[in-house]
């Protein structure tokens, strides 16, 4: 089954054509798009997208760039909406220390207080984890959560393993693409298949082909292919094993 575990389709850059996208994704064979919320503003958007679109399931969650708007009283929404709305995670949520203007003592407690939620209601996590990957360890060994998914993976293999002992995949997408990405290349030719996952994170990291044009989740039997090629193996392959990766991590699924 091809998995999309990364995609904001709820995003204002699918306003105009939010249809068609959905639709070649299907068509492309994308049977499954999981669509995390980043604000608490945003998780109506998200469940309209779910309930109005076949395969397309939520998470609900405070992305860390978006930490500096939010109230401290929208942990109490969002625990309303996990309870409520069966999500497959909780997400997008984690640590964020490349863009600078965001606090990461308030991302911090926002991440905490989100890790809590998960374990309240026994969920995985979808974490965003740019330039942050260690202090994100050391909170997950502090809750041992049910696992989930370390989206766009960017780390070393040493981190990987971590990731992997906790419970969690790793995701992989459009910056696999680049030849010039030899690290995240390596990463995704030599860890355990069954450690990996796909994503689009579109509408943003479009793989090479797109020349930084919007990405969509249509994309992603390309980039299994890319998987394939890196590891010498079928798509087929790449799609039975990251789709079954998905399923086993969101269980919900």
């Amino acid at each position: 089954m091809l998995i999309d575990t990364h995609c904001h389709l709820d995003a204002a850059e699918f306003d105009l054509d939010r249809d068609a996208v959905h639709g070649a994704a299907l068509a492309a064979g994308v049977e499954r798009i999981v669509i995390p919320s980043v604000t608490v503003n945003g998780l109506n958007g998200v469940k309209n997208c779910v309930a109005r679109y076949p395969g397309c399931v939520a998470a609900y969650g405070i992305h860390p760039l978006y930490v500096m708007t939010a109230r401290e009283g929208d942990i109490a929404v969002l625990q309303h909406w996990l309870a409520e709305e069966n999500p497959v995670a909780v997400g997008e949520i984690g640590l964020d220390h490349f863009v600078e203007n965001i606090d990461p003592i308030r991302q911090e407690w926002f991440f905490i207080e989100q890790l809590k939620l998960a374990k309240e209601f026994d969920l995985p996590v979808i974490l965003h984890v740019r330039r942050a990957i260690d202090p994100i360890l050391k909170q997950l060994r502090r809750f041992k959560l049910k696992g989930g998914i370390a989206h766009a993976f960017n780390g070393s293999a040493q981190q990987a393993d971590e990731f992997i002992k906790l419970g969690f995949k790793l995701g992989f997408g459009g910056a696999m693409t680049y030849s010039g990405s030899t690290r995240i290349r390596q990463l995704a030719s030599d860890l355990p298949i069954d450690a990996i996952v796909l994503e689009t994170d579109a509408p943003d990291i479009p793989p090479a082909w797109l020349n930084r044009g919007r990405n969509a989740p249509a994309e992603l039997v390309r980039i299994a292919n890319v998987l394939a090629e890196l590891r010498g193996t079928s798509a087929s392959e790449i799609i039975a094993k990251t789709g079954a990766n998905a399923r086993v991590v969101l269980s919900r699924l």
